[in-house]
């Protein structure tokens, strides 16, 4: 048997499960398995500590991404830039760290047309300033940005953002939410606020005709997301980052390059609506 599951508190509501789950059916890999284990930071050491070899990796949600990084015998360069690992890969031994995330959001923006190294955006704005605004910096720096807009609500919440573009090589200019309408317009906007605190300023960015990058994937659309399609603008949700970010991460874990994106995607968003109908 081989093991793996997703960290967090909370963790029930996650869709980790699911669409890993359903890759390991399509794969073949009826002697794998995947929870859900709740798991806050002062108990990650020793978790971590007293798994056996039968485990191949795990997934983390925020705040562990941080705490694991000084339980790693290695961590790849990006989560060092990020400064944040969401995934580790047991391996002879020993446990390897990796950001996933970043894969997950540069993937979502191509697919949907928005975004991509060849087609980068001119300009960019992201809305928040925590560990999901630092993976959005590291994408936005592979698709050739070297400047972004951070806006928040409180300006001391973006130090993880200025650490952040410091190690990644890009230069950000930290700005108030309060004062987003000057802001705009920017080519896109990436919101990583909670649907309800982006819901305020839906109006200024749907006015502004910029393309959306919203985080947040349930309910959906979220009040930002339906303010920018009744305009008739671009938007990409969040099911797609995670859905994209699970598909690199089962490949680090099972070493297979054919991961099944598409029964992935089926399962992921068979499951949302059953969550919404209930």
């Amino acid at each position: 048997m081989r093991r793996a599951a997703v960290l967090g508190a909370p963790v029930a509501h996650s869709l980790s499960p699911v669409l890993h789950r359903a890759a390991y059916a399509a794969l073949g890999l009826g002697h794998w398995s995947y929870e859900a284990i709740e798991c806050r930071e002062d108990g990650l050491p020793a978790l971590i500590g007293g798994l056996d070899r039968s485990w191949a990796g795990l997934s983390l949600t925020m705040p562990l991404k941080r705490t694991v990084l000084p339980l790693l015998d290695e961590v790849s360069e990006l989560a060092v830039a990020v400064g944040g690992a969401n995934t580790v890969v047991f391996r002879e031994g020993r446990r390897l760290g990796h950001n996933t995330d970043v894969h997950g959001i540069v993937t979502a923006l191509a697919e949907a047309g928005v975004a991509s190294a060849d087609r980068p955006p001119g300009s960019a704005l992201i809305m928040g300033g925590g560990a999901t605004a630092c993976s959005a910096l590291a994408a936005l720096h592979e698709l050739g940005l070297s400047h972004a807009t951070v806006a928040v609500r409180d300006e001391s919440r973006a130090a993880e953002a200025v650490a952040a573009a410091g190690r990644l090589g890009v230069t950000i200019a930290v700005r108030h939410l309060a004062r987003l309408e000057d802001l705009l317009p920017a080519d896109l906007v990436i919101s990583t606020l909670p649907g309800d605190a982006a819901g305020r300023y839906a109006a200024a960015v749907a006015k502004s005709g910029a393309a959306v990058f919203d985080v947040a994937y349930a309910p959906w659309p979220t009040p930002l997301a339906a303010a920018v399609e009744e305009t008739g603008g671009a938007v990409v949700g969040g099911f797609p980052m995670l859905l994209h970010q699970a598909v690199r991460q089962v490949a680090l874990m099972t070493g297979r390059e054919d991961v099944p994106v598409e029964v992935m995607r089926r399962a992921g968003e068979a499951e949302i609506a059953r969550r919404h109908c209930g």
